[in-house]
């Protein structure tokens, strides 16, 4: 036992001097995730960017047209920056970029609105830029439906119609919404929670198939085997486990700042998001390791493994569903580790469910951890006859 316990404190120093040894493995390991959470959370602190500069080009100038142009500028979506005379002038403003959408009132708006003949609101949005644009739009088109049921309520009344029929002619159906989960409709609290994590995923994705394949590269795989006992458990368990402990506190780093420094909602238990965060670390450790078992070659296994982290960002489902996904697109999201820590994060930290309504996804990670171990024999092969291809 003692023979034993001094060749894994043997590999343990060996796996801490590695990590030493080159500066950068920490500059990887912490600086990166840490700075990108400061970064991205700073960026996103006011959730979605609002007011979006915008432009007004009224052509009419009464006071309809006017108290049109104000309800406009009180929504939070928009910000009128210019009001150009002439369409070719705003036109001009949306091209260069400086307004990301204008506005236009047509002549005769009021004359024609009164005398219950038809008009037009028009209004053009640059969606090369998708999140200003989309804003500029939804904020002009909710001001043009508004206005348009002002006048056609308007008239109905002057007509003689009664003001509550009129009502519930242009509104048959009231509706309420109820934002579950994140009522401020906060852009940065889905996020931030899920690219962060999906970035230390692919931090560790990259770190522990380097540390792993350098040796094979390196020929000096078969001396970390043999000074661990012949024991590619214990030789991974000694480069690994300094790795773990590292990503680990990165990880619980990068929770504490998203949910005490910016209060991002956290429902549920926070021992649950914590035991989430440890579990991804293992199960993206675990997934390196096996790409690197069934791939023992540096280059192949670093551009499989950026890959698929580079492609988590999207097929995690993160911000589209799977199930609208193409079933050959969508059955990857099953197979990364971030789609389960994403899964719990929706349901613990928003609905507040309790752990075993997530249980699942938990077993799922564990799962993730195990995988590699009936590969560990081709890894141990490979480590102690290595050919590197370059």
């Amino acid at each position: 036992m003692s023979g034993s316990w001094s060749i894994v404190k043997r590999a343990l120093a060996e796996g801490v001097r590695q990590l030493a040894r080159r500066p950068i493995y920490i500059i990887v390991m912490v600086l990166v995730p840490i700075g990108m959470s400061f970064f991205f959370l700073d960026l996103m602190n006011k959730g979605l960017s609002l007011q979006s500069p915008t432009a007004v080009v009224d052509l009419d100038n009464t006071p309809l047209s006017r108290r049109v142009v104000r309800n406009l500028d009180t929504s939070e979506l928009v910000d009128i920056q210019y009001r150009p005379s002439s369409y070719g002038d705003a036109m001009k403003l949306l091209k260069e970029g400086t307004v990301y959408g204008f506005f236009m009132i047509p002549r005769n708006f009021q004359t024609d609105a009164e005398g219950g003949r038809p008009t037009t609101i028009t209004y053009y949005c640059n969606m090369a830029y998708f999140i200003p644009g989309t804003l500029s739009f939804k904020g002009f088109k909710t001001t043009a439906v508004s206005t348009s049921g002002a006048i056609a309520m308007t008239t109905l009344v002057s007509a003689g119609v009664d003001g509550e029929l009129v009502n519930n002619l242009l509104q048959p159906v009231v509706t309420q919404e109820h934002p579950i989960g994140n009522p401020w409709l906060n852009y940065s609290i889905y996020l931030s929670n899920s690219f962060l994590p999906c970035l230390l995923q692919l931090i560790i994705f990259q770190i522990t198939a380097f540390s792993i394949l350098q040796e094979i590269k390196l020929g000096t795989s078969i001396k970390w085997v043999n000074d661990a006992g012949q024991s590619i458990v214990i030789a991974l368990f000694g480069k690994l486990m300094p790795q773990f402990i590292i990503f680990t506190s990165v990880g619980l780093a990068m929770q504490s700042l998203i949910y005490f420094y910016w209060g991002f909602p956290l429902n549920g238990n926070v021992w649950s998001m914590i035991w989430a965060m440890v579990l991804l670390v293992i199960a993206s450790q675990a997934f390196a390791l096996m790409i690197t078992s069934l791939i023992p070659n540096l280059r192949f296994a670093l551009s499989i493994l950026s890959l698929v982290g580079i492609l988590s960002f999207s097929i995690a489902a993160f911000s589209f569903p799977v199930e609208s996904m193409y079933p050959a697109v969508g059955i990857f999201s099953y197979i990364v580790p971030i789609r389960y820590y994403f899964l719990i994060y929706i349901n613990v930290a928003l609905n507040g469910y309790e752990v075993y309504y997530c249980r699942w996804d938990y077993i799922v990670l564990i799962l993730f951890a195990l995988a590699p171990m009936g590969l560990l024999w081709k890894l141990k092969k490979n480590s102690l006859n290595p050919v590197y291809v370059p």
